[in-house]
Protein backbone atom coordinates (compact mmCIF):
# COMPACT_ATOMS: atom_id res chain seq x y z
CA UNK A 1 0.00 0.00 0.00
CA UNK A 2 3.09 2.29 0.46
CA UNK A 3 4.63 1.88 -2.96
CA UNK A 4 0.61 2.49 -4.17
CA UNK A 5 0.63 5.39 -2.08
CA UNK A 6 3.72 6.92 -3.36
CA UNK A 7 3.31 6.15 -7.01
CA UNK A 8 -0.23 8.03 -6.93
CA UNK A 9 1.26 11.00 -5.09
CA UNK A 10 4.28 11.48 -7.44
CA UNK A 11 1.84 11.19 -10.42
CA UNK A 12 -0.49 13.70 -9.11
CA UNK A 13 2.41 16.14 -8.29
CA UNK A 14 4.00 15.17 -11.41
CA UNK A 15 0.50 15.85 -13.44
CA UNK A 16 -0.09 19.16 -11.45
CA UNK A 17 3.39 20.45 -12.59
CA UNK A 18 3.34 18.90 -16.03
CA UNK A 19 0.24 20.86 -16.67
CA UNK A 20 1.34 24.05 -15.50
CA UNK A 21 4.10 24.08 -18.14
CA UNK A 22 2.14 22.64 -21.24
CA UNK A 23 -0.51 25.01 -20.93
CA UNK A 24 2.52 27.84 -21.03
CA UNK A 25 1.82 29.24 -24.87
CA UNK A 26 5.37 31.10 -24.78
CA UNK A 27 7.47 27.85 -24.27
CA UNK A 28 6.88 26.90 -27.82
CA UNK A 29 10.05 29.58 -28.77
CA UNK A 30 12.65 27.21 -26.77
CA UNK A 31 15.28 25.24 -28.97
CA UNK A 32 18.95 25.30 -29.30
CA UNK A 33 20.93 24.22 -32.33
CA UNK A 34 24.62 23.68 -32.81
CA UNK A 35 26.30 22.81 -35.73
CA UNK A 36 29.78 21.92 -37.12
CA UNK A 37 31.82 21.95 -40.33
CA UNK A 38 33.72 18.73 -41.68
CA UNK A 39 36.92 19.86 -40.90
CA UNK A 40 36.13 20.77 -37.33
CA UNK A 41 34.68 17.33 -36.14
CA UNK A 42 37.17 14.71 -35.04
CA UNK A 43 35.39 12.44 -37.71
CA UNK A 44 35.00 14.25 -40.44
CA UNK A 45 31.33 14.60 -40.12
CA UNK A 46 29.27 17.27 -40.85
CA UNK A 47 26.79 18.15 -37.88
CA UNK A 48 23.54 19.86 -36.88
CA UNK A 49 21.59 19.29 -33.62
CA UNK A 50 18.03 20.57 -32.51
CA UNK A 51 16.53 20.47 -28.93
CA UNK A 52 12.55 20.91 -29.24
CA UNK A 53 12.14 22.66 -26.33
CA UNK A 54 8.19 22.82 -26.81
CA UNK A 55 5.35 22.62 -24.57
CA UNK A 56 3.35 21.20 -27.23
CA UNK A 57 5.28 18.78 -29.92
CA UNK A 58 4.15 15.74 -30.21
CA UNK A 59 6.71 12.90 -28.61
CA UNK A 60 7.00 10.65 -31.56
CA UNK A 61 9.03 9.67 -34.83
CA UNK A 62 8.31 7.72 -37.84
CA UNK A 63 9.92 6.54 -40.92
CA UNK A 64 8.26 8.30 -44.04
CA UNK A 65 9.24 6.00 -47.33
CA UNK A 66 9.94 7.36 -50.32
CA UNK A 67 7.05 7.45 -53.07
CA UNK A 68 6.42 8.22 -56.58
CA UNK A 69 3.72 10.34 -57.70
CA UNK A 70 1.64 10.78 -61.14
CA UNK A 71 1.76 13.82 -63.12
CA UNK A 72 -0.73 16.42 -61.80
CA UNK A 73 -0.88 14.75 -58.12
CA UNK A 74 -1.08 17.63 -55.03
CA UNK A 75 0.40 17.70 -51.66
CA UNK A 76 -1.47 18.74 -49.23
CA UNK A 77 0.11 21.89 -46.75
CA UNK A 78 -1.22 21.72 -42.93
CA UNK A 79 -0.19 24.39 -40.24
CA UNK A 80 0.72 23.92 -36.68
CA UNK A 81 -1.98 25.10 -34.70
CA UNK A 82 -2.52 24.72 -30.90
CA UNK A 83 -5.15 22.79 -30.19
CA UNK A 84 -8.86 23.50 -27.85
CA UNK A 85 -7.64 23.37 -24.33
CA UNK A 86 -9.40 20.21 -22.46
CA UNK A 87 -9.60 18.80 -25.81
CA UNK A 88 -6.71 16.57 -26.00
CA UNK A 89 -5.46 14.23 -22.81
CA UNK A 90 -2.64 16.76 -23.11
CA UNK A 91 -2.08 19.70 -24.94
CA UNK A 92 -0.46 19.96 -28.07
CA UNK A 93 -0.88 20.83 -31.77
CA UNK A 94 -3.39 19.63 -34.69
CA UNK A 95 -2.75 20.18 -38.15
CA UNK A 96 -4.92 22.52 -40.34
CA UNK A 97 -5.09 22.30 -43.56
CA UNK A 98 -4.61 25.46 -44.98
CA UNK A 99 -4.25 24.60 -48.75
CA UNK A 100 -2.62 22.43 -52.01
CA UNK A 101 0.71 22.36 -53.93
CA UNK A 102 1.41 20.45 -57.18
CA UNK A 103 3.62 17.43 -55.92
CA UNK A 104 7.04 16.47 -57.21
CA UNK A 105 7.40 12.63 -58.97
CA UNK A 106 9.32 11.29 -56.63
CA UNK A 107 10.02 12.27 -52.89
CA UNK A 108 13.29 10.76 -50.52
CA UNK A 109 12.48 8.72 -47.11
CA UNK A 110 12.45 10.75 -44.29
CA UNK A 111 12.99 10.46 -40.51
CA UNK A 112 9.19 12.31 -39.53
CA UNK A 113 9.76 14.26 -36.13
CA UNK A 114 7.95 17.57 -35.04
CA UNK A 115 10.09 18.78 -37.58
CA UNK A 116 10.74 16.22 -40.01
CA UNK A 117 14.88 16.21 -39.28
CA UNK A 118 16.91 13.90 -41.92
CA UNK A 119 16.30 11.88 -44.69
CA UNK A 120 18.11 9.01 -47.16
CA UNK A 121 20.19 11.66 -49.34
CA UNK A 122 22.04 12.74 -45.77
CA UNK A 123 20.46 16.03 -45.75
CA UNK A 124 19.65 16.97 -42.36
CA UNK A 125 17.99 19.98 -40.47
CA UNK A 126 17.73 21.36 -36.78
CA UNK A 127 15.17 24.38 -35.59
CA UNK A 128 15.25 27.77 -33.79
CA UNK A 129 12.69 30.01 -33.25
CA UNK A 130 13.50 33.74 -32.99
CA UNK A 131 10.54 35.70 -33.27
CA UNK A 132 11.19 38.38 -35.33
CA UNK A 133 8.92 41.45 -35.51
CA UNK A 134 5.40 41.11 -35.36
CA UNK A 135 4.27 43.53 -37.80
CA UNK A 136 6.36 40.68 -40.49
CA UNK A 137 3.85 38.20 -39.39
CA UNK A 138 1.11 37.42 -42.26
CA UNK A 139 -1.82 34.75 -42.32
CA UNK A 140 -1.71 35.05 -45.83
CA UNK A 141 1.01 32.59 -46.70
CA UNK A 142 0.07 28.92 -46.75
CA UNK A 143 4.05 27.31 -45.33
CA UNK A 144 5.15 27.05 -41.84
CA UNK A 145 8.45 26.16 -40.90
CA UNK A 146 7.34 22.20 -40.01
CA UNK A 147 5.71 22.23 -43.37
CA UNK A 148 8.90 23.64 -44.88
CA UNK A 149 10.95 20.85 -43.56
CA UNK A 150 9.06 18.79 -44.45
CA UNK A 151 8.86 19.49 -48.48
CA UNK A 152 13.06 20.06 -47.87
CA UNK A 153 13.46 16.45 -46.58
CA UNK A 154 10.94 15.06 -49.52
CA UNK A 155 12.47 17.16 -52.33
CA UNK A 156 16.17 17.88 -51.54
CA UNK A 157 19.45 16.16 -51.22
CA UNK A 158 21.86 19.36 -50.39
CA UNK A 159 21.51 22.20 -48.23
CA UNK A 160 22.00 24.52 -50.92
CA UNK A 161 19.13 23.09 -52.74
CA UNK A 162 16.93 23.35 -49.91
CA UNK A 163 17.53 27.14 -49.44
CA UNK A 164 16.85 27.35 -53.08
CA UNK A 165 13.67 25.53 -52.72
CA UNK A 166 12.71 27.69 -49.62
CA UNK A 167 13.22 30.70 -51.43
CA UNK A 168 10.99 29.44 -54.76
CA UNK A 169 8.19 27.98 -52.20
CA UNK A 170 8.14 30.70 -50.26
CA UNK A 171 8.22 33.76 -52.90
CA UNK A 172 5.05 31.87 -54.62
CA UNK A 173 2.95 30.64 -51.53
CA UNK A 174 4.08 32.38 -48.58
CA UNK A 175 5.49 32.24 -45.73
CA UNK A 176 3.12 31.89 -42.28
CA UNK A 177 5.34 32.08 -39.24
CA UNK A 178 7.56 33.68 -36.85
CA UNK A 179 10.75 34.24 -37.13
CA UNK A 180 12.92 31.05 -37.50
CA UNK A 181 16.44 29.59 -37.72
CA UNK A 182 16.61 26.55 -39.69
CA UNK A 183 20.23 24.74 -39.69
CA UNK A 184 20.73 22.85 -42.79
CA UNK A 185 23.11 20.35 -43.03
CA UNK A 186 25.07 18.17 -45.91
CA UNK A 187 27.44 15.61 -46.45
CA UNK A 188 29.65 18.81 -47.49
CA UNK A 189 28.69 21.58 -45.87
CA UNK A 190 26.15 23.40 -42.95
CA UNK A 191 24.79 26.66 -43.21
CA UNK A 192 21.75 28.64 -40.82
CA UNK A 193 18.84 30.40 -43.17
CA UNK A 194 16.50 32.86 -41.53
CA UNK A 195 13.52 33.50 -41.96
CA UNK A 196 10.70 36.32 -41.26
CA UNK A 197 7.60 37.25 -42.79
CA UNK A 198 6.99 39.50 -45.14
CA UNK A 199 4.53 41.95 -43.52
CA UNK A 200 1.13 41.48 -42.68
CA UNK A 201 -1.30 40.39 -45.54
CA UNK A 202 1.52 39.78 -47.77
CA UNK A 203 2.19 36.40 -49.53
CA UNK A 204 6.31 36.44 -49.69
CA UNK A 205 9.23 36.23 -47.32
CA UNK A 206 12.06 37.29 -46.31
CA UNK A 207 15.25 35.35 -45.43
CA UNK A 208 18.77 35.42 -45.29
CA UNK A 209 21.57 32.59 -45.47
CA UNK A 210 25.21 32.60 -43.74
CA UNK A 211 27.61 29.02 -44.19
CA UNK A 212 29.28 28.12 -41.72
CA UNK A 213 33.02 27.73 -42.37
CA UNK A 214 34.28 24.26 -42.55
CA UNK A 215 36.84 24.10 -39.25
CA UNK A 216 33.90 26.40 -37.10
CA UNK A 217 31.23 25.68 -35.05
CA UNK A 218 28.19 27.77 -34.66
CA UNK A 219 24.70 28.23 -32.70
CA UNK A 220 21.43 29.52 -33.30
CA UNK A 221 19.27 29.50 -29.13
CA UNK A 222 16.41 31.87 -29.98
CA UNK A 223 18.28 34.41 -31.38
CA UNK A 224 18.87 35.75 -35.10
CA UNK A 225 22.66 35.74 -35.43
CA UNK A 226 22.87 36.67 -39.35
CA UNK A 227 24.34 39.90 -39.49
CA UNK A 228 26.13 41.31 -42.38
CA UNK A 229 25.46 40.06 -45.58
CA UNK A 230 27.79 40.05 -48.31
CA UNK A 231 25.60 38.66 -51.60
CA UNK A 232 28.70 39.04 -53.67
CA UNK A 233 30.28 36.08 -51.79
CA UNK A 234 27.89 33.36 -53.14
CA UNK A 235 30.17 30.62 -51.68
CA UNK A 236 28.95 31.72 -48.03
CA UNK A 237 25.78 33.77 -48.17
CA UNK A 238 21.95 33.67 -50.00
CA UNK A 239 19.25 36.01 -49.02
CA UNK A 240 15.63 36.98 -50.76
CA UNK A 241 16.00 39.38 -53.59
CA UNK A 242 13.46 42.09 -51.12
CA UNK A 243 16.02 41.46 -47.98
CA UNK A 244 17.36 45.23 -47.91
CA UNK A 245 13.57 46.85 -49.75
CA UNK A 246 11.62 45.70 -46.76
CA UNK A 247 13.94 47.07 -44.19
CA UNK A 248 14.26 50.07 -45.80
CA UNK A 249 10.75 50.84 -46.60
CA UNK A 250 9.71 49.81 -42.87
CA UNK A 251 12.88 52.48 -41.74
CA UNK A 252 14.94 50.31 -40.16
CA UNK A 253 17.73 50.48 -41.97
CA UNK A 254 19.15 53.59 -43.92
CA UNK A 255 21.74 52.80 -46.41
CA UNK A 256 22.94 55.84 -46.31
CA UNK A 257 23.97 55.88 -42.67
CA UNK A 258 24.46 52.54 -41.37
CA UNK A 259 25.78 49.04 -42.28
CA UNK A 260 22.94 46.66 -43.24
CA UNK A 261 22.34 43.84 -40.64
CA UNK A 262 20.13 41.14 -40.91
CA UNK A 263 19.48 40.28 -36.73
CA UNK A 264 19.04 44.02 -36.33
CA UNK A 265 16.60 44.84 -39.47
CA UNK A 266 13.93 42.35 -38.58
CA UNK A 267 14.72 40.86 -35.19
CA UNK A 268 16.79 43.18 -32.88
CA UNK A 269 14.70 42.21 -29.42
CA UNK A 270 16.18 38.63 -29.75
CA UNK A 271 19.52 40.66 -29.27
CA UNK A 272 18.98 41.77 -26.47
CA UNK A 273 17.00 38.62 -24.27
CA UNK A 274 19.96 37.25 -22.07
CA UNK A 275 18.24 33.38 -22.06
CA UNK A 276 19.43 33.51 -25.88
CA UNK A 277 22.67 35.38 -25.70
CA UNK A 278 24.33 33.00 -22.51
CA UNK A 279 23.16 29.84 -24.64
CA UNK A 280 25.31 30.96 -27.31
CA UNK A 281 28.16 32.04 -25.47
CA UNK A 282 27.99 28.82 -22.96
CA UNK A 283 28.21 26.93 -26.18
CA UNK A 284 31.61 28.77 -27.65
CA UNK A 285 33.08 28.65 -24.27
CA UNK A 286 32.53 24.54 -23.55
CA UNK A 287 33.67 24.39 -27.07
CA UNK A 288 36.40 27.49 -27.76
CA UNK A 289 37.10 28.39 -24.25
CA UNK A 290 40.57 29.44 -25.08
CA UNK A 291 38.44 32.45 -26.53
CA UNK A 292 37.76 33.59 -23.05
CA UNK A 293 33.99 35.55 -24.50
CA UNK A 294 32.26 37.63 -22.37
CA UNK A 295 29.33 35.96 -21.26
CA UNK A 296 27.44 39.11 -21.02
CA UNK A 297 28.14 40.67 -24.26
CA UNK A 298 25.04 41.45 -26.64
CA UNK A 299 26.99 39.90 -29.85
CA UNK A 300 29.19 36.94 -31.00
CA UNK A 301 30.82 35.45 -33.58
CA UNK A 302 28.48 33.94 -36.09
CA UNK A 303 30.59 30.98 -35.66
CA UNK A 304 34.32 30.35 -34.16
CA UNK A 305 36.83 28.01 -34.63
CA UNK A 306 36.93 24.79 -31.83
CA UNK A 307 39.95 24.76 -29.55
CA UNK A 308 39.72 20.99 -30.77
CA UNK A 309 38.07 18.89 -33.04
CA UNK A 310 34.42 18.07 -32.15
CA UNK A 311 33.08 14.78 -31.18
CA UNK A 312 30.17 13.08 -30.50
CA UNK A 313 30.93 13.21 -26.94
CA UNK A 314 31.30 16.84 -27.38
CA UNK A 315 27.51 17.68 -28.49
CA UNK A 316 26.50 15.22 -25.94
CA UNK A 317 28.17 17.37 -23.24
CA UNK A 318 27.00 20.60 -24.86
CA UNK A 319 23.45 19.67 -24.78
CA UNK A 320 23.23 18.28 -21.03
CA UNK A 321 24.82 21.69 -19.75
CA UNK A 322 23.07 24.06 -17.16
CA UNK A 323 26.24 25.65 -16.22
CA UNK A 324 27.22 23.64 -13.94
CA UNK A 325 30.57 25.25 -12.63
CA UNK A 326 29.72 28.73 -13.56
CA UNK A 327 28.31 31.57 -11.42
CA UNK A 328 25.16 30.88 -13.99
CA UNK A 329 24.53 27.84 -11.76
CA UNK A 330 20.53 27.39 -11.78
CA UNK A 331 20.77 25.56 -8.10
CA UNK A 332 24.13 28.48 -7.01
CA UNK A 333 21.51 29.85 -4.25
CA UNK A 334 19.80 26.48 -3.15
CA UNK A 335 22.18 25.50 -0.43
CA UNK A 336 23.07 23.59 2.64
CA UNK A 337 25.81 22.53 4.82
CA UNK A 338 27.57 19.65 4.65
CA UNK A 339 29.44 17.17 7.31
CA UNK A 340 31.83 19.54 7.84
CA UNK A 341 30.04 22.93 8.34
CA UNK A 342 30.77 23.72 4.70
CA UNK A 343 27.95 25.38 2.53
CA UNK A 344 27.45 23.54 -0.38
CA UNK A 345 25.03 23.15 -2.65
CA UNK A 346 21.74 21.36 -1.75
CA UNK A 347 20.80 18.16 -3.11
CA UNK A 348 17.33 19.20 -3.52
CA UNK A 349 18.90 22.01 -5.87
CA UNK A 350 16.86 21.23 -9.40
CA UNK A 351 18.66 23.09 -12.08
CA UNK A 352 15.37 22.58 -13.99
CA UNK A 353 13.11 25.00 -12.27
CA UNK A 354 9.93 27.13 -13.58
CA UNK A 355 10.24 30.72 -14.02
CA UNK A 356 8.48 31.07 -10.70
CA UNK A 357 10.42 28.98 -8.71
CA UNK A 358 13.78 30.71 -10.52
CA UNK A 359 12.89 33.88 -9.28
CA UNK A 360 12.35 32.59 -5.80
CA UNK A 361 16.10 31.83 -5.07
CA UNK A 362 16.83 34.78 -7.35
CA UNK A 363 18.27 33.20 -10.23
CA UNK A 364 18.01 36.05 -12.09
CA UNK A 365 14.21 35.47 -13.14
CA UNK A 366 13.91 32.87 -15.35
CA UNK A 367 13.56 32.16 -19.24
CA UNK A 368 9.85 34.13 -19.37
CA UNK A 369 11.00 36.98 -17.59
CA UNK A 370 14.00 37.33 -19.96
CA UNK A 371 16.80 36.06 -17.41
CA UNK A 372 18.53 32.93 -17.32
CA UNK A 373 17.73 29.52 -19.35
CA UNK A 374 20.04 26.41 -19.26
CA UNK A 375 20.89 24.46 -22.13
CA UNK A 376 19.72 21.55 -21.01
CA UNK A 377 15.61 22.00 -19.74
CA UNK A 378 13.29 19.53 -18.38
CA UNK A 379 10.75 21.25 -21.19
CA UNK A 380 12.49 19.14 -24.11
CA UNK A 381 10.35 16.91 -26.15
CA UNK A 382 13.21 15.02 -28.01
CA UNK A 383 16.98 16.25 -29.69
CA UNK A 384 18.67 15.35 -32.20
CA UNK A 385 22.44 15.06 -33.04
CA UNK A 386 22.70 14.17 -36.83
CA UNK A 387 25.51 13.47 -38.88
CA UNK A 388 26.34 13.31 -42.66
CA UNK A 389 29.75 11.34 -43.73
CA UNK A 390 30.69 11.77 -46.54
CA UNK A 391 32.99 8.94 -47.14
CA UNK A 392 29.95 6.59 -46.17
CA UNK A 393 27.16 5.31 -48.92
CA UNK A 394 23.77 7.45 -47.45
CA UNK A 395 22.41 4.51 -46.56
CA UNK A 396 25.16 4.19 -43.45
CA UNK A 397 26.31 7.54 -43.62
CA UNK A 398 22.89 9.16 -42.22
CA UNK A 399 22.56 9.21 -38.70
CA UNK A 400 20.06 10.71 -36.41
CA UNK A 401 21.33 10.28 -32.70
CA UNK A 402 18.28 10.61 -31.15
CA UNK A 403 17.14 11.66 -27.97
CA UNK A 404 13.92 11.87 -25.85
CA UNK A 405 13.04 14.61 -22.93
CA UNK A 406 15.54 16.20 -20.67
CA UNK A 407 18.92 15.73 -22.29
CA UNK A 408 20.67 15.57 -18.73
CA UNK A 409 18.72 12.37 -17.56
CA UNK A 410 18.33 10.64 -20.97
CA UNK A 411 20.48 8.83 -23.89
CA UNK A 412 20.84 9.79 -27.67
CA UNK A 413 20.23 6.26 -29.53
CA UNK A 414 21.76 5.56 -33.15
CA UNK A 415 18.83 5.89 -35.55
CA UNK A 416 19.73 5.62 -39.17
CA UNK A 417 17.93 7.50 -42.01
CA UNK A 418 17.67 4.54 -44.33
CA UNK A 419 15.74 2.09 -41.51
CA UNK A 420 12.38 0.24 -43.27
CA UNK A 421 10.58 0.90 -39.54
CA UNK A 422 10.99 2.01 -35.87
CA UNK A 423 9.97 0.00 -32.26
CA UNK A 424 6.31 1.09 -31.52
CA UNK A 425 6.96 2.82 -28.65
CA UNK A 426 9.20 5.24 -30.48
CA UNK A 427 6.02 5.78 -32.85
CA UNK A 428 3.75 6.15 -30.36
CA UNK A 429 2.89 9.74 -29.51
CA UNK A 430 2.81 10.36 -25.77
CA UNK A 431 1.36 13.96 -26.59
CA UNK A 432 -1.71 11.86 -27.80
CA UNK A 433 -2.26 8.51 -24.75
CA UNK A 434 -1.38 10.36 -21.64
CA UNK A 435 0.60 8.45 -19.08
CA UNK A 436 1.86 4.86 -20.90
CA UNK A 437 4.27 2.04 -21.08
CA UNK A 438 3.32 1.84 -25.08
CA UNK A 439 4.88 5.26 -25.61
CA UNK A 440 8.63 5.64 -25.39
CA UNK A 441 8.61 9.43 -24.48
CA UNK A 442 6.79 8.51 -21.22
CA UNK A 443 9.77 6.23 -19.66
CA UNK A 444 12.39 9.15 -20.20
CA UNK A 445 9.69 11.94 -19.05
CA UNK A 446 8.77 9.89 -15.95
CA UNK A 447 12.53 9.22 -15.14
CA UNK A 448 13.51 12.89 -15.75
CA UNK A 449 10.97 14.53 -13.79
CA UNK A 450 11.31 12.72 -10.44
CA UNK A 451 15.26 12.85 -10.67
CA UNK A 452 15.16 16.54 -10.75
CA UNK A 453 13.37 16.59 -7.43
CA UNK A 454 16.77 15.76 -5.42
CA UNK A 455 18.90 16.20 -8.63
CA UNK A 456 21.81 16.40 -6.42
CA UNK A 457 21.67 12.63 -5.05
CA UNK A 458 19.86 11.38 -8.33
CA UNK A 459 22.06 12.62 -11.07
CA UNK A 460 24.21 9.73 -10.04
CA UNK A 461 21.53 7.26 -10.27
CA UNK A 462 21.02 8.59 -13.72
CA UNK A 463 24.56 8.93 -14.94
CA UNK A 464 25.12 5.20 -13.76
CA UNK A 465 22.55 4.15 -16.34
CA UNK A 466 23.24 6.79 -19.03
CA UNK A 467 26.68 7.31 -19.24
CA UNK A 468 28.18 3.44 -20.10
CA UNK A 469 25.51 2.61 -22.50
CA UNK A 470 25.99 6.53 -24.28
CA UNK A 471 29.76 5.10 -24.95
CA UNK A 472 28.84 2.16 -25.93
CA UNK A 473 26.83 3.15 -28.98
CA UNK A 474 29.46 5.31 -30.05
CA UNK A 475 31.93 2.57 -29.53
CA UNK A 476 29.80 0.11 -31.58
CA UNK A 477 29.64 1.95 -34.67
CA UNK A 478 32.49 1.13 -36.29
CA UNK A 479 32.01 -2.19 -36.04
CA UNK A 480 28.00 -2.22 -36.79
CA UNK A 481 29.10 0.09 -40.32
CA UNK A 482 31.39 -2.69 -41.24
CA UNK A 483 28.68 -5.27 -40.91
CA UNK A 484 26.22 -3.07 -43.21
CA UNK A 485 28.77 -1.92 -45.36
CA UNK A 486 29.88 -5.54 -46.59
CA UNK A 487 25.89 -6.45 -46.69
CA UNK A 488 25.50 -3.36 -49.06
CA UNK A 489 27.69 -4.34 -51.76
CA UNK A 490 25.52 -7.95 -52.55
CA UNK A 491 22.20 -7.58 -50.85
CA UNK A 492 21.19 -3.50 -50.53
CA UNK A 493 18.05 -4.17 -48.62
CA UNK A 494 19.46 -7.20 -46.52
CA UNK A 495 21.51 -4.04 -45.28
CA UNK A 496 18.97 -1.70 -44.59
CA UNK A 497 17.13 -4.36 -42.52
CA UNK A 498 20.61 -5.14 -40.64
CA UNK A 499 20.35 -1.31 -39.77
CA UNK A 500 16.88 -1.46 -38.62
CA UNK A 501 17.30 -4.43 -36.79
CA UNK A 502 20.47 -2.82 -35.23
CA UNK A 503 18.51 0.55 -34.11
CA UNK A 504 15.19 -1.11 -32.95
CA UNK A 505 17.36 -3.07 -30.32
CA UNK A 506 19.41 0.62 -29.36
CA UNK A 507 16.18 1.97 -29.19
CA UNK A 508 14.25 -0.94 -26.80
CA UNK A 509 17.31 -1.58 -24.41
CA UNK A 510 17.16 2.59 -23.87
CA UNK A 511 13.65 2.33 -22.97
CA UNK A 512 13.69 -0.54 -20.64
CA UNK A 513 17.04 1.07 -18.84
CA UNK A 514 14.97 4.05 -18.18
CA UNK A 515 11.76 2.26 -16.77
CA UNK A 516 14.16 0.72 -14.58
CA UNK A 517 16.35 3.25 -13.43
CA UNK A 518 12.85 5.13 -12.64
CA UNK A 519 11.55 2.41 -10.60
CA UNK A 520 15.10 2.08 -9.02
CA UNK A 521 14.50 5.79 -8.10
CA UNK A 522 11.42 5.56 -6.62
CA UNK A 523 12.17 2.70 -4.80
CA UNK A 524 15.66 3.29 -3.42
CA UNK A 525 14.67 6.72 -2.35
CA UNK A 526 11.17 5.69 -0.66
CA UNK A 527 10.56 7.83 2.37
CA UNK A 528 13.43 10.10 1.56
CA UNK A 529 11.11 12.34 -0.77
Amino acid sequence: MKKIFLFVCLMVTYSIYAQEFFEDEDNKMECTSVTVGKKASKDGSVMTSHTDDSGRSRTNMTVEPAKDYAVGELQTIYKREACPKGTPVMPQYCNVKVGEIPQVAHTYQFLNTAYPCMNEKQLAIGESTFGGREELRSSAGMIDCQALCMLMMQRCATAREAITLAGDLLKKYGWNDGGECLTIADKNEVWHLEIVGPGKDKVGAVWAAQRVPDDHVAVNANASTIREIDLKNQDYFMASDNVYRVAEENGWYDKKKETFRFAYAYAPDSRTMLACRRREWRVFDLLAPSLKLDPNAENYPFSVKPDSLVTLQDMVRVFKDYYEGTEYDMRKNITTTDNNGKTVISPLANPFMKSDELKLFKVNGGWHGRGERAIAVHFTVYATILQCRSWLPDEVGALCWFDLDNVASSVYVPIYASVNDLPSTYKTCGRVTGFSTEAAWWAFNRLGTIAAKRWGDMRKVVDDAWVPMQQEFFDNQAQTESQALELLKTNPQKAKQFLTDYTGKQCNRAVDKAWETGDYIWSHFDGAW
